[in-house]
């Protein structure tokens, strides 16, 4: 694998995804950079996208020559392109990974919700997963082999009150996954959907108490669910993880 840099040297043991390239979303914080980092250790050479370039940079710097930052709006179908291409010209060839993992999550009464905020929660959410997926799609058939994993949660299957913004798209991706997955069987390009219960991130610091939600440490933590992205991708190439629902015990 050619490009920019190389990745730091992972541990023999653990570097199961060693030679293949990874674009995690979302990454400059909660379940993304858990991912993110996940990956790295493993061995991915890790892309990582999210609009904070400052931030993504420290973040990226963390975990060293592994970890290649892109500032991206992936809500912007253009600036989506424009990343993957960046993306395969750094790693010498289309990636093998793609973890679709951003998301706004803003709780508001239906009644409460602008048009515009509905519309930006639905181009994060839902559009953001469409863009991804068109923009590697072609690579990973062309090579018969590729992975995408849908950070999807609870609220994909069950609706809230106050998720009016939320709910709609985190549906719409788990419907997009399920397409995904029934035109790529047979084609060596794999999908899953991991859909987490509420998670201890920083996101919870931005909201008000409601009660509605369990407490911070009664939430899973975020290297529960990036340790259920790198279940699914290091099964045999023959297996395909459908879906993992991820809750607190």
């Amino acid at each position: 694998m050619t490009g920019q840099g190389s990745p730091a040297a992972p541990d023999a043991a653990g570097a199961v995804l060693a030679g293949r390239g990874a674009v995690v979303t979302g990454a400059s914080r909660g379940i993304g950079l858990a991912i993110a980092r996940a990956l790295a250790a493993a061995g991915a050479r890790v892309a990582m996208l999210a609009r904070s370039a400052d931030t993504l940079a420290q973040r990226a710097a963390e975990l060293g020559g592994a970890a290649l930052p892109v500032p991206c709006d992936v809500s912007d179908a253009a600036a989506v392109g424009r990343a993957i291409q960046v993306i395969t010209l750094a790693f010498g060839s289309a990636p093998d990974i793609l973890v679709s993992n951003a998301g706004i999550f803003h709780p508001q009464p239906l009644a409460d919700i602008t048009p515009d905020a509905f519309a930006a929660a639905i181009a994060v959410n839902l559009n953001a997963g469409f863009y991804l997926a068109h923009a590697v799609l072609g690579g990973m058939r062309a090579r018969g082999r590729g992975h995408i994993v849908t950070i999807g949660s609870v609220a994909d299957r069950v609706a809230y009150p106050g998720n009016g913004s939320y709910s709609p798209g985190k549906f719409g991706a788990r419907a997009l996954h399920d397409v995904l997955r029934e035109e790529l069987r047979g084609t060596g390009v794999r999908a899953t959907l991991v859909s987490p219960g509420p998670t201890n991130t920083d996101i919870w610091g931005d909201l008000p108490g409601t009660g509605r939600f369990p407490s911070r440490d009664a939430m899973l933590d975020a290297d529960a669910v990036a340790d259920a992205v790198l279940y699914a991708l290091t099964r045999a190439e023959r297996v395909n993880v459908d879906e993992l629902r991820l809750s607190a015990s």
